[in-house]
């Protein structure tokens, strides 16, 4: 994400990108289950800075992409319960969670 450092936790970070690959709630549409890995994939392409305003908030905050939650697929409701448990952990770190 952004080239920003990869781990596994959100401990000792100010903000953390976490994908939620999940559509199983989404009918005749499937496929934002692709959303945070192509989001991933297109954000190399942005720079760390803004160069028009010079603004480099990664400078200043700890951020990391700490990869996605694991839903399951296959039962809407255990992966809702999955999404809560996952975001109160990132929460309870300290951490603010930007959903992919």
């Amino acid at each position: 994400m952004m080239k920003l450092p990869v781990q596994a936790s959100a401990e000792g970070l100010d903000a953390a990108f976490v994908g939620v690959p999940l559509d199983t709630g989404t009918s005749n549409r499937p496929g934002a289950r692709f959303g945070p890995r192509h989001i991933r994939a297109e954000s190399v392409m942005l720079r760390r800075y803004n160069s028009s305003t010079g603004a480099a908030p990664f400078d200043s905050l700890r951020v990391a992409d700490i990869g996605d939650v694991n839903v399951n697929l296959y039962n809407l409701p255990d992966s809702c319960r999955r999404i809560r448990e996952r975001y109160g952990e990132i929460v309870a770190s300290g951490c603010v969670p930007l959903s992919l």
